[in-house]
Formats: structure tokens, C-alpha cells, sequence
């Protein structure tokens, strides 16, 4: 799968799920729309740096 995809995917999830949970327990600012997006950044930065750990040791 693409670099791109799959930093778009990820971080797609993450705002998703954050505009899901701010719709089932509103409050003033988007808290976990906010911080789930965050969250699904790094998680996307991290993987793409294992994996291109992992093409340089090839």
C-alpha cells in the first residue's frame, strides 16, 4: 500500500472516530475529534518510520 494511503487512512480513522464520539458526548470544542486526529498522526508518523527502518536494513 501507498506511504500516502496509509497516512490518509489512518488519520481519516482517527477523525472519524473523534467526530463519532463528539456527536455521542457533546461538548464546547471537539475534544476527541481533536485529539483522536492527533493521536492517528503520530501513530501514522511511527509506522512510517518503521517501515523505512526496515527498508534500510535491506
Amino acid at each position: 500500500m501507498g506511504v500516502a494511503a496509509q497516512m490518509g487512512i489512518t488519520i481519516y480513522l482517527g477523525a472519524f472516530f473523534g467526530k463519532k464520539l463528539d456527536e455521542k458526548y457533546p461538548n464546547e470544542k471537539n475534544y476527541f475529534t481533536i485529539f483522536l486526529t492527533l493521536f492517528a498522526v503520530f501513530i501514522a508518523v511511527y509506522i512510517i518510520i518503521k517501515q523505512l527502518k526496515r527498508i534500510n536494513q535491506e
